[in-house]
C-alpha cells in the first residue's frame, strides 16, 4: 500500500504517538511498542521539544508548525537504514518500512541488504517491499576498498556487482561512506583517491546512476605534506563533476568546522559547510540530517543527537539550499540519521516530525 500525498493524511500520520500492528504481525507490534513507549517516558513527552531560546530542544528555533511554507520540501525526506539497523537485524524490513511509512517518510538510503534473524530475502523482494511501502530506495553505501581481500564487497574489489546490485534495487545513487584515505592523506594520494573514484563514477553513469562520497569530519582536514592545502578541496578539483557527486553529511561538517578551521601552524583556515553547497549546488544530491549538541570540550565539538534535540540550525541550512540552488527543492534529498540512537524507531519518528514541522517566516525570516 502506498501513501496519500494529502496533507491531511500526512497531518494524522505524523501526530500518532503510538506504535501500532506492523506487516510482521503482532509480536513485532509489541516488540516495537514497548521499545517505543520505554523510549518516549525517558525522553518525557513526544508533542515536541522543550522551549526557550536558539535552536535546539532548549532553544526553539524554527521549531511549531505556524506560518509560511514548508522548509522540507514534499517527497524529498528519506532515512538512512543505519540508524535502524537494530530493528532490521530483529525484526526484518518489512514491519521497519511501515513504521516509516506512517511517519511520513518518502526515501530510505540502504546500509546493506540482508535483515539477520529475519530471514534471507532477495533484492527483488527488497524493492518490492520498499516499494509497497511507498518508500523509495534513493542510494546506498557501499565500501570503497579493501586491498587484503579481493572477494571484498567494495567499489575497488568488485565493482561490477557492486553496480549490479544497485541496478537491480533500482537505485539512482551508490557511494561510500569510506574515507579517501586508500593511499595516504597527502595531496598525491587523494589524487589517486579520486581517480579511483572518478573509475567508479564513470562505471555507474553508463548504468544510469550517480556515484557519491559521503564525508566524515577528516576530509576536511590538511593534506601532509602541504599544510595549507585542504583534502577536501583536493577531492573536489581533482573528480569530474560529471561523475563523482557528494553527500554531505552536515553533522561531521560541522565538526569539521570545530575541527579544521585553523592550519596546523595556527593561521586561520575558515570552513562553512553551507558555502561548500552553494557554490557546488549540483555535486550535492544528497545530505545526511544529524544533529548535535554543541560541546567544545570534546574532540569534535559536538555530541550527537536525535534531529530537532541539537543546536544545528536546519531551518536555515534547508531554506538556504532550497531557494538559493537552482531546482533546489526537487534536486536535493534529505536522508535523517543517528549513528547510535537511543531507541531507533522513535528517532525516525521524532526526526520527522521535526523536519515536517519547519517553517518559514518565523523568528525574522
Amino acid at each position: 500500500m502506498s501513501r496519500t500525498s494529502k496533507d491531511s493524511e500526512l497531518a494524522r500520520r505524523l501526530s500518532r504517538r503510538n506504535i501500532l500492528g506492523v506487516a510482521a504481525g503482532a509480536t513485532a507490534a509489541t516488540i516495537i511498542g514497548t521499545a517505543t513507549a520505554q523510549a518516549a517516558a525517558a525522553q518525557g513527552p513526544a508533542q515536541g521539544p522543550a522551549k526557550g531560546p536558539g535552536h535546539g530542544p532548549n532553544h526553539g528555533h524554527g521549531h511549531g508548525k505556524g506560518k509560511g511554507k514548508p522548509v522540507l520540501p514534499p517527497g524529498r525526506l528519506g532515512i538512512q537504514l543505519y540508524s535502524l539497523r537494530d530493528k532490521i537485524s530483529t525484526l526484518g524490513f518489512a514491519p521497519v518500512f511501515a513504521e516509516l511509512e506512517k511517519y511520513g517518510y518518502d526515501e530510505i538510503e540502504l546500509a546493506g541488504y540482508t535483515q539477520g534473524s529475519a530471514g534471507p530475502i532477495t533484492l527483488a523482494q527488497l524493492k518490492r517491499l520498499a516499494k509497497d511501502h511507498g518508500l523509495n530506495p534513493i542510494g546506498s553505501h557501499v565500501g570503497y576498498y579493501d586491498d587484503n581481500n579481493p572477494g571484498a564487497y567494495t567499489f575497488a574489489q568488485n565493482l561490477e556487482k557492486v553496480l549490479d546490485d544497485a541496478q537491480a534495487l533500482g537505485l539512482k545513487h551508490i557511494g561510500t561512506a569510506s574515507g579517501p584515505f586508500r593511499y595516504g592523506s597527502t595531496v598525491d594520494g587523494w589524487k589517486r583517491a579520486a581517480d579511483d573514484f572518478n573509475t567508479y563514477g564513470a562505471a555507474a553513469r553508463k548504468r544510469g546512476m550517480k556515484f557519491y562520497q559521503h564525508n566524515h569530519a577528516e576530509e576536511f582536514s590538511f593534506a601532509t605534506d602541504k599544510p595549507d592545502v585542504r583534502l577536501y578541496d583536493v577531492l573536489l578539483a581533482e573528480t569530474d563533476p560529471d561523475l563523482v557527486y557528494l553527500e554531505m553529511d552536515i553533522y561531521w561538517a560541522y565538526c569539521a568546522q570545530f575541527r579544521f578551521s585553523k592550519r596546523v601552524d595556527g593561521t586561520r583556515a575558515p570552513l562553512d559547510p553551507l558555502k561548500y553547497v552553494l557554490k557546488y549546488p549540483n555535486r550535492y544530491p544528497l545530505f545526511h540530517v544529524k544533529d548535535g549538541v554543541r560541546d567544545e570540550k570534546t574532540r569534535d565539538g559536538y555530541r550527537m543527537t536525535d534531529v530537532g534535540d541539537g543546536d544545528i540550525d536546519y531551518k536555515t541550512f534547508l531554506s538556504k539550499v532550497t531557494s538559493r540552488t537552482h531546482h533546489g527543492r526537487s534536486y536535493h534529498h534529505w536522508q535523517a540519521e543517528h549513528d547510535n540512537p537511543v531507541e531507533s524507531l522513535a528517532f525516525a519518528r521524532k526526526s520527522s516530525e521535526h523536519l515536517h514541522s519547519l517553517r518559514t517566516g518565523r523568528c525574522g525570516d
